[in-house]
């Protein structure tokens, strides 16, 4: 079977940037379901269009096609008191929204000091060109179910 609208698309994938480090990598492959509903890049979904189990693809995604441009209004310095006493430590990420905007972003402290605490609402590859190379692993027909929840169900897709 090939990629299509309405299929169900497991692959295994290598995420790099631009310099060719090696950013992620799939342990188990990765599951979704093809046909525009926002479960993978649309550029890489483009590109898996019409290709069968055992190819491969390698897309290079632009910022504006994978994580978005670094924005710096989304990095705020927040009064220390504003957060839990002693829980607080670099790396954590929270949901918080933004003025202004109706989106929650998953903000990420990135330094502490007796004062304030920064938090960075871009997700950590903001402005980076990627690429992302990847081989279909195998193609099945979507459930009835899954095409009325937009999602894949089971084994390396969503479950309720």
């Amino acid at each position: 079977m090939q990629v299509s609208k309405d299929s169900v698309v497991s692959l295994n994938f290598e995420l790099s940037d631009s310099t060719g480090k090696l950013l992620e990598k799939s342990v188990e492959p990765i599951t979704y379901l093809h046909g525009g509903y926002d479960g993978i890049f649309p550029l890489v979904e483009e590109a898996l269009e019409g290709i069968a189990s055992g190819d491969s693809v390698a897309v290079t995604l632009d910022p504006d096609n994978a994580f978005g441009e670094y924005d710096e209004d989304l990095v705020r310095v927040e009064p220390r008191s504003a957060f839990p006493a002693d829980e607080m430590e670099v790396g954590m990420q929270f949901q918080a929204g933004t003025e202004g905007s109706e989106d929650d972003f998953v903000f990420t402290v990135t330094d502490i000091t007796e004062e304030h605490v920064v938090i960075d609402g871009n997700h950590p590859l903001a402005g980076q060109t990627l690429l992302f190379k990847c081989t279909v692993e195998g193609v099945r027909p979507a459930t009835e179910e899954e095409l009325a929840h937009g999602h894949v169900h089971g084994a390396g897709g969503h479950h309720h």
